[in-house]
């Protein structure tokens, strides 16, 4: 009987020492804040391996007292660990209060209450203005030719050179004027020489024909 008595106190102490092992328990969930690109969010993950259904809800925390709830959502755990998302634009080290009930084995918050890191979340896109491209030089020989030049007209092959005479523009500073102006100087004295030369040739061929025509006789 004894040896009964021990057997049945070791076998009860077992089962007992098991069905802790494969209870849930508020270690077994844990709880950060991160960002999703602009946008804050409150990730817990539940590392329960028996399974437990649970619920966590999540409250900000305002002076020791809950200011607002963010959210509850269910989870059901795995060894590997299942996470659940809270969508909330939190504040640098803000406090959040998470509460974990699972079933009749959990009904507490995760210790300590959870603490927003001290940089808020920043978007990754960049809103800077993008730089004036430089013009390169297959840019600069790509500009638009300069149009060609316009062909200027050819005069008419009908016009004909004036007459000359007409309309010619005498030349210039009266050269011809002068030339006339000495010739006619000059015109006098000639035709006086000439006049005597030829009143002397009539004498002398009067002379001569006087003279031919008494030897005749």
């Amino acid at each position: 009987m004894r040896i009964l008595g021990v057997a049945s106190a070791s076998a009860a102490l077992t089962l007992g020492l098991a069905g802790n092992a494969l209870a849930c328990d508020i270690s077994e969930f844990s709880a950060v804040a991160k960002c999703d690109g602009a946008k804050g969010v409150i990730s817990v993950t539940d590392k329960d391996p028996t399974g437990v259904p649970a619920t966590v809800t999540v409250y900000l925390e305002s002076n020791g007292a809950d200011e607002r709830i963010v959210g509850s959502q269910k989870v059901k755990g795995s060894r590997e660990g299942v996470t659940i998302d809270f969508e909330e634009n939190w504040k640098p080290e803000a406090t959040y209060r998470i509460h974990v009930k699972a079933g009749n084995q959990v009904d507490e918050d995760i210790k300590p209450n959870l603490v927003t890191p001290s940089e808020a979340c920043k978007s990754s896109d960049t809103s800077t203005p993008p730089a004036t491209p430089t013009p390169s030089p297959s840019d600069e020989a790509s500009s638009p030719a300069t149009p060609a030049d316009t062909p200027t007209p050819s005069e008419p092959e009908s016009t004909s050179p004036a007459p000359a005479g007409e309309g010619t523009p005498s030349p210039a500073g009266g050269g011809s004027n002068l030339a006339e102006t000495g010739s006619s100087s000059n015109t006098g004295a000639i035709a006086g020489i000439a006049v005597a030369l030829v009143a002397a040739g009539g004498a002398v061929m009067f002379a001569l024909r006087r003279r031919g025509a008494s030897n005749a006789r």
